[in-house]
């Protein structure tokens, strides 16, 4: 149950990112603003699923995968608020869209391959 939580959230946190970057770029602020308030409450709800899928790791032998990929978890989101707090501010966010693809695609091939579903070797 908690891995689907925590994939829906994952999901609706990215739509949830597109649509502040939408208003953010057509000149939306109050608009962003209101989503990106909703997207903070998601982070919760993603740091709660993913905290109770690592205490399922925790005595296993990939334990060391699982908190790796929590860092890579925390890294996205955190790369996430800066990219919509700076946009806000019109601030220079190229450097943050790289840290949050790296960190998407490091916390992707942890979670849905040695980790999740086993969709990779």
């Amino acid at each position: 149950m908690n891995t689907h939580l925590h994939v829906t959230a994952w999901v609706l946190a990215i739509i949830l990112f597109i649509v502040v970057v939408v208003l953010h770029k057509s000149g939306k602020a109050k608009g962003a603003k209101i989503v990106q308030m909703i997207l903070r409450l998601d982070y919760l709800l993603i740091l709660y699923s993913g905290g109770t899928l690592l205490a399922a790791y925790f005595s296993g032998p990939q334990m060391g995968e699982a908190i790796f990929k929590g860092l890579a978890g925390i890294w996205a989101i955190f790369a996430m608020e800066m990219i919509s707090l700076k946009m806000g501010r019109e601030e220079a966010t190229k450097s943050w869209w790289i840290q949050l693809a790296i960190a998407i695609i490091l916390t992707l091939i942890l979670g849905f391959g040695r980790l999740g579903f086993g969709f990779l070797p």
